[in-house]
């Protein structure tokens, strides 16, 4: 959340930064699909990683025998549990440090970082129950078959039952804040014969983190040398003088600008400092010291649009856009008459 960087004992000017998490957000947003998939364990995509219960994800699994063992004595609501997992911290996701340029066999010498962790940045999300129960089956495969046919039954009528129909969130959705969760599955029979029927209990749930204790640190770091440029780049936030309505926003805000690299717009839902979505809105235009952004105003899931984002991104040619980055600039939340609920991620997005 907030970081000082401190090299060979003296605090680097231009690195106080309060609001790190908004900084590494928008940075890591934009980057390609690559990146993103060779580096296990510290970027975690919905699609590729977490809703096919992936290992490489950067977080930790909760199943839901952890989660009925843990409240199962508790009689208060929240419930509370205790979870341990690493946390990866990618320097170069600073922007500090993402200028920094290679220098083989070489090493900073007596460099820190002082960093505060902001519990509200975490997200989570569920895993697809079908994936889940496919791993479960294959890692327990011997007793499964062992203990009888009735198992094996209730899996099967697990596979073949499972509707996409099902509507819970699938997608990322930040600490603090609400969503709708799978909280039961059962198999239910229906016929003195024996015929069965599955149950899924769909509600709303919220995770927050109570509190945190760091137990370990580690950081690996080779063959960098930052520039004098590079250590006086920052991020500064802005945020409308006015909230949006069901009709958009109209306003203005005069902002001083000097030497300014990139002007990116982040429409959050709630106080929010990780998942950002779509706000479909039309006639989308910024006018910045007399000029305007783009030179015709534009639909947030136009066609156009999405192109001019990713050649601000530098995703339209050497290197592709991730799946949920183009999805968040193309895919509608809703309708006239109801709100969709997509089968992928969509809280990537930002006007950059």
């Amino acid at each position: 959340r907030e970081y000082t960087i401190y090299h060979r004992g003296r605090t680097i000017d231009g690195t106080l930064q309060n609001d790190s998490t908004t900084e590494q957000c928008i940075y890591n947003t934009v980057k390609p699909r690559s990146e993103k998939n060779n580096r296990k364990h510290i970027h975690s995509l919905y699609e590729k990683n977490i809703h096919k219960y992936d290992t490489s994800a950067c977080g930790t699994y909760v199943t839901i025998r952890e989660i009925e063992e843990a409240i199962k004595d508790q009689v208060s609501v929240p419930y509370t549990m205790y979870i341990r997992f690493r946390l990866s911290i990618p320097l170069d996701d600073i922007l500090i440090f993402s200028g920094f340029t290679d220098y083989p066999n070489s090493l900073f010498g007596d460099l820190k970082i002082k960093f505060k962790i902001n519990p509200n940045a975490f997200v989570f999300a569920q895993v697809n129950p079908i994936i889940s129960m496919a791993k479960y089956y294959t890692m327990n495969k011997t007793d499964l078959m062992a203990s009888g046919p009735d198992k094996l039954k209730n899996i099967d009528l697990l596979f073949r039952n499972w509707s996409l129909g099902y509507q819970y969130t699938m997608q990322f959705t930040q600490m603090g804040c609400t969503a709708d969760l799978i909280t039961k599955i059962s198999i239910e029979q229906i016929t003195d014969s024996g015929l069965k029927y599955l149950m899924c209990s769909i509600n709303p749930v919220t995770l927050s983190i109570k509190n945190y204790v760091v137990t370990e640190v580690t950081a690996n770091m080779s063959g960098y040398k930052a520039t004098d440029n590079c250590l006086q780049r920052r991020v500064e936030a802005w945020s409308f003088p006015i909230s949006a309505t069901t009709t958009g926003i109209r306003t203005s805000q005069n902002i001083p600008l000097s030497h300014i690299t990139d002007l990116c717009l982040l429409f959050p839902k709630d106080a929010r400092a990780t998942c950002y979505e779509n706000p479909c809105y039309h006639n989308m235009q910024v006018t910045t010291c007399g000029r305007n952004f783009p030179d015709m105003p534009m639909n947030t899931l136009d066609q156009q649009f999405f192109q001019m984002q990713l050649n601000a991104s530098n995703l339209d040619l050497l290197f592709e856009a991730t799946d949920e980055f183009e999805d968040a600039l193309t895919t509608p939340r809703n309708t006239a008459s109801r709100r969709l609920n997509p089968h992928t991620d969509l809280t990537s997005f930002v006007i950059i």
